[in-house]
């Protein structure tokens, strides 16, 4: 494709992605947001599998939030992720925001993600 042709997100994301690199060890934790959702990956790059995906669509996540798309739900989510990670004996990871700026809804994951215990 041509580069007056991808929005810029997905063009920060590009480039962003030439540096992050996940491994069984050490996954990707992929960030996607939409306006009413937020969707986490974590992808073995090596192996090109997916090894766990939480999003708040989830049935779990919607027992406790209705409405994805705001902060609040965001740290919910991060909590939510932090124990299903650690279900899957995944403690360290490679943080991908997936083109989306460190700000609002991103960061409030992180740090939710980070105080839950995951490393990155």
């Amino acid at each position: 494709m041509h580069k007056k042709n991808i929005k810029p997100r997905e063009r920060r994301h590009l480039r962003s992605r030439k540096k992050i690199v996940g491994t069984k060890e050490k996954p990707r934790l992929s960030v996607y947001k939409s306006l009413k959702n937020i969707f986490v990956q974590f992808v073995d790059d090596q192996s090109h599998s997916t090894l766990l995906t939480v999003s708040t669509m989830d049935k779990e996540f919607k027992e406790k939030s209705k409405y994805g798309g705001n902060v609040k739900a965001a740290v919910l989510l991060g909590e939510f992720v932090v124990r299903k990670a650690k279900e899957k004996n995944i403690e360290k990871v490679v943080f991908d925001r997936g083109g989306c700026l460190y700000h609002g809804r991103i960061k409030a994951l992180a740090e939710a993600l980070r105080k839950g215990g995951l490393k990155f």
